[in-house]
């Protein structure tokens, strides 16, 4: 890492508050805008930095020089954009700051009326209902004190602990994300090398490996983990990519509870619970991908609730399919989510249109047949062109790496091999019921065993009363046998069962008796339980069980706990608001209500805490802390035992000078310290060629064409590719081989 390193890395950052300024919505009655101005902004810049990556791949430019310029250049669009906003905002004169009148938030768009321009803006956020004002220059900073510090005036004492809850989890996560160095199992095998492949070639094209999945899993968050990588010159800010994204997760969310009307504490709730649960702690101070994935579907999301209720401008409908595009780019199990809000989205829009019924009046006052069906289907091609915009921007975004998937496998979801192993095989209603019921029992264990073992007891009975074999592999991933304990705070498996629990509760809610969360709500709210449900629905009929599925899963939870954050928020309003008749009976009620929301908060925020203090493999406390464990054996906390084996061979190969180093590995071992410890002196990437590959499109290298070997995993696959005469040396799981005389 150079010194300029951690200075380059700020552009993108840079970019987006000011994007955030630029993009926060002007005269409108968008709900919490600045919050909707953060989600322009992070899919505007994550859009950017995919296409960027693929315009100078295909260029045959991956390098950092180029990447600078990029973001240089999107740095001053940002900087041009913040300006023109201020120019555009500051009246000319105090006359010209005329007062817009405010328009009900159920109101219509009336026929002829500039869409998401209906009123000034309202922020439903920390302070609750207030106008914001234009933007003035050099005000945006005192602007946001104010507001800040009006907040926290204002609220509650509840408020302020879950604010402040909210808050030490985050900068605790920050604390971790900075100084843990990457180590998560999957990254060591292919995230990471995926990128330094990249790097090394300088371009996107598909190389020979043994392992597929650094070629046929989306790239999505690697594309951004890329950016980091050119810019800083390693990989000690890799972490800050899914810790920005679990802030942006949080963020959303609240907003979406406040779309479906929720106050201030409803939010602070919602957020409280998603910020404590485990799974999103752990993988906020992670090189996973399944936090950026959640963040592109929530921003789906609130973009969608947007449309439920006025027509959608070309700035949404572009922001819908970027959102769209990079969830597919990222991870393609979120379009499970997406598909049914993009549905939702264009109902609502279709029901718009239908109500607008504009008329061309002729002198006489009465509408002509053919003027009323000209007003009614221009509405109805508004909302057709904005589906196939949506459409024609994700295929933008995600295209690119289809087609060269299609290219090399003849398949836009890559080899049989892949698209065999983690989608369901079998879908008759018993298969499906049965592989619910697992993700279901995974994803709500607890540390209980008891009640582990009688649910998994149940489950493996009921599925073989009906015909269903519980380990089937066309329902099962790999060789993977249900039940696994998913309880302990590891960032691959962890269950939620508070989180979870609470939002399936408030998606029933929601669903059956919405006029208990919120009467004026009560269409939105049973809309988006729709969507919710019918996410997990379609989840648990399209992927495998699997011990990681939770992971897989989690953008449905971060969709689902704004209900959860609704209905708690209502269980205290309901109780609270009754009158004293009779009196002891409505204090127990109340009691009930305020001690079973206090026990689910209290326990939510010991689960996150407990998740960051001793969670695997990034923990703040005992064994492996990120305080008292060196950088390197941090990466090799999953696998303490490799880290001497791998130096050790490293070493040898360095001394003997070898140049082209050849690899062989399977499909599940680390490849990632190589990139690390045969870095070139001056730093730039080793000679890395795989003796092995699954690609048929693309032979391995010859070992005759290599100085040396090193192998990871199998000691007789190594022994099959080394040249006669070479010397093969071999530990637990690594070795290495060198030719005579080296």
């Amino acid at each position: 890492m150079s010194a300029a390193g951690p200075l380059l890395a700020v552009l993108p950052a840079a970019s987006v508050l000011l994007l955030t300024i630029a993009s926060k919505p002007r005269g409108t009655s968008a709900v919490a805008p600045s919050r909707l101005a953060a989600v322009r902004a992070a899919l505007l810049t994550g859009a950017y930095a995919v296409l960027v990556v693929e315009v100078l791949g295909a260029l045959h430019a991956l390098t950092r020089p180029a990447f600078v310029a990029a973001w240089l250049l999107f740095l001053l669009a940002a900087a041009t954009a913040v300006a023109l906003r201020r120019r555009r905002d500051t009246p000319a004169t105090p006359a010209a700051a005329a007062t817009p009148q405010p328009v009900p938030v159920g109101a219509a768009v009336p026929a002829g009326a500039a869409p998401d321009t209906p009123a000034p803006a309202v922020d439903h956020g920390p302070v609750g209902g207030r106008t914001a004002a234009p933007i003035q220059p050099n005000g945006v900073r005192a602007r946001l004190l104010t507001r800040a510090t009006e907040s926290w005036r204002t609220a509650g004492r509840g408020e302020r602990l879950l604010a402040g809850g909210i808050g030490g989890l985050v900068l605790l996560e920050l604390l971790i994300a900075l100084l843990a160095e990457p180590n998560n199992f999957d990254s060591q095998t292919y995230h990471l090398p995926k990128v330094e492949h990249w790097v090394a070639q300088g371009d996107l094209d598909f190389w020979p490996t043994a392992i597929h999945r650094q070629v046929t899993i989306p790239p999505g968050a690697e594309y951004l983990l890329l950016h980091l990588r050119l810019l800083n010159g390693g990989d000690a800010l890799h972490n800050l990519v899914q810790w920005a994204a679990g802030v942006l997760c949080l963020l959303v969310a609240a907003r979406i509870t406040a779309q479906l009307g929720g106050g201030r504490r409803a939010q602070l709730i919602t957020a409280f619970v998603l910020a404590s649960t485990p799974m999103v702690a752990l993988q906020a101070t992670s090189t996973q991908t399944d936090l950026v994935c959640a963040a592109w579907v929530a921003c789906a999301a609130t973009l969608a609730l947007d449309g439920l209720r006025r027509r959608t401008g070309w700035g949404t409908v572009l922001g819908l399919g970027a959102a769209t595009g990079l969830t597919a780019v990222t991870k393609t199990s979120g379009l499970i989510a997406v598909g049914p809000l993009l549905v939702l989205w264009g109902l609502a829009q279709l029901r718009l249109a239908l109500a607008a019924r504009p008329s061309a009046a002729e002198p006489s006052g009465r509408a002509t047949t053919a003027g009323a069906s000209a007003g009614r289907a221009r509405p109805l091609f508004r909302v057709v062109t904005g589906s196939v915009l949506i459409m024609a921007v994700a295929a933008l975004v995600v295209g690119p790496f289809l087609a060269r998937v299609t290219a090399e496998f003849g398949h836009p979801l890559g080899p049989p091999r892949l698209r065999e192993s983690i989608p369901m095989e079998r879908h008759d209603p018993a298969s499906i019921l049965v592989n619910a019921l697992r993700i279901g029992h995974t994803a709500f264990d607890t540390p209980v065993a008891p009640l582990r073992t009688a649910g998994a007891d149940a489950i493996i009975g009921g599925a073989e009363a009906i015909g269903v074999d519980p380990q089937d592999r066309a329902i099962t991933f790999g060789r993977e046998v249900f039940p696994v304990p998913a309880w302990y705070p590891d960032e691959d498996r962890v269950a939620f069962p508070i989180a979870g629990s609470v939002a399936l509760l408030g998606a029933l809610v929601a669903l059956v008796r919405p006029r208990r969360i919120d009467p004026a709500q009560a269409g939105p709210l049973r809309a988006y339980a729709v969507v919710v449900l019918a996410a997990v629905l379609l989840h648990t009929s399209m992927i495998k069980w699997q011990p990681w599925g939770n992971r897989l899963i989690l953008y449905a939870l971060v969709l689902a706990v704004p209900l959860a954050g609704l209905w708690l928020d209502a269980l205290l309003r309901r109780h609270a608001d009754r009158t004293p008749e009779p009196a002891e009976a409505d204090r127990r009620r109340r009691s009930v209500a305020a001690v079973a929301v206090v026990v689910v908060l209290a326990t939510s925020a010991l689960a996150g805490v407990l998740a960051l203090s001793y969670g695997f493999p990034r923990r703040l406390v005992g064994a492996g802390s990120v305080f008292t464990t060196s950088d390197w054996d941090t990466r090799f906390l999953r696998r303490p035992e490799w880290a001497d084996e791998f130096r050790w061979a490293a070493a040898a190969v360095r001394e003997s000078g070898a140049r082209r180093i050849g690899l062989v590995e399977r499909n599940d071992d680390w490849e990632y310290p190589w990139w690390l410890l045969l870095r070139q002196p001056d730093g730039s990437s080793p000679d890395l060629v795989s003796l092995q590959s699954v690609l048929p499109e693309r032979p391995p290298a010859d070992p005759a064409t290599v100085d040396a070997i090193v192998c990871t995993g199998s000691q007789p696959a190594c022994a099959e590719l080394v040249p006669a005469g070479w010397r093969l040396e071999f530990r637990d799981y690594v070795g290495y081989a060198l030719p005579p005389g080296r």
